[in-house]
């Protein structure tokens, strides 16, 4: 029988290439290898076309769009409105949480975390891993 974490394909999104590394490679350590990332969310939506991930892992502060706007995007479109979507945030607002739960956001989890509290996270969304 083949485990979730072994199928479940996920983005990340975060314009930070440090950030990026931590959630993939804490990703990697948590055993799910079917992922790949996006910098911006211009370039997240294009992927979303054809990648078409279980998951996606979204940074809210970005430069030109944020994390809420990748959510509209995901949650307007047929094809990913089942998407899981989980925020990720340095500066936890409850403003920002608000109004991603308002979209149609399923968790948030703030930075800096723990392999084992993202692996919570994602199972909180996803099924256990």
């Amino acid at each position: 029988m083949q485990l979730l974490r072994d199928r479940l394909k996920v983005l990340v999104v975060d314009d930070m290439a440090t950030s990026r590394g931590v959630l993939t490679s804490t990703l990697s350590k948590l055993g799910i290898n079917k992922f790949t990332y996006e910098s911006s969310v211009r370039d997240a939506v294009k992927a979303l076309k054809t990648y078409r991930p279980d998951l996606v892992l979204c940074d809210m502060n970005m430069p030109e769009e944020t994390g809420l706007d990748l959510l509209k995007a995901l949650r307007s479109d047929p094809a990913n409105q089942n998407t899981a979507f989980i925020l990720v945030s340095g500066r936890p607002d409850a403003n920002v949480i608000s109004r991603g739960q308002v979209l149609g956001m399923n968790n948030f989890i703030a930075k800096p975390f723990t392999p084992e509290g993202l692996k919570i996270c994602i199972e909180q969304v996803v099924g256990q891993i």
